[in-house]
């Protein structure tokens, strides 16, 4: 399978797709914020950045939090590092709250694909956090939908918990999930075969690119499984 010439963004693209939301927003100021470390594109061997839709909607978040509750950039960072982590930023009293992660088109970015690696929970954290039951983790794990890695949980787990407390409320047991995580299996395989050949290269900037792809193809499935299922139920009507 081909890669995709080019999944990433220049510098005047990047202030292009801002002008019409942030008319102030200049490539001087997206140079500063990247200065201070609030965004970090990729750069060509010729030393050119190279931003994805994942640094697109960093830097939207970032002009969203300035123009809309006008906060420093210290507690902007701090906002965006807890996110990074899979944590909820603290509130700011009097201050109109924002999008987590503002989308580039309203769905699923590939940001949301960045390993949440800072999260360690306990058993007990992960379901205190999530409202599951013990039985019914232990039901999830088995069936793989969940992991435990070394002796703790990460945000993924977090996520995977919350959502099968919400969806348990129509019914939905742990044994109805494991088409999901079969689906879920076949495009991880899918993307694999897609970086594989990055992988074996020994550029120095092929793991990275392998790593934004990845992330680009993911954000791309969830985008169509959507479309897919909502296809499916108007059909259904």
């Amino acid at each position: 399978m081909s890669v995709p010439a080019r999944a990433y963004l220049s510098i005047g693209e990047v202030l292009g797709k801002l002008r019409s939301e942030f008319p102030d927003v200049t490539i001087s100021k997206i140079r500063f914020l990247e200065s201070e470390g609030l965004i970090e594109p990729q750069r060509t061997p010729s030393g050119y950045r190279k931003f994805t839709t994942a640094d697109l909607e960093r830097l939207r978040y970032v002009l969203l939090a300035q123009r809309d509750q006008y906060l420093p950039l210290k507690v902007i960072k701090d906002n965006l590092d807890a996110l990074d982590r899979g944590l909820q930023p603290a509130p700011t009293p009097g201050a109109a709250p924002i999008a987590r992660l503002a989308a580039v088109d309203g769905s699923i970015t590939p940001n949301a694909f960045v390993e949440q690696s800072e999260m360690r929970l306990s058993r007990e954290e992960l379901l205190s956090s999530s409202g599951i039951s013990d039985e019914q983790l232990s039901e999830l794990e088995g069936y793989g939908l969940i992991e435990i890695k070394g002796r703790h949980y990460d945000g993924d787990a977090l996520t995977v918990a919350k959502v099968v407390a919400d969806i348990s409320a129509f019914g939905i047991e742990g044994r109805h999930l494991r088409a999901f995580k079969t689906a879920a299996d076949r495009e991880v395989g899918l993307v694999e075969q897609v970086i594989t050949p990055l992988l074996r290269q020994k550029n120095p900037d092929s793991k990275a690119r392998a790593q934004e792809v990845s992330r680009e193809i993911a954000s791309l499935s969830v985008r169509l499984h959507a479309a897919l299922v909502r296809s499916g139920l108007n059909r259904a009507r």
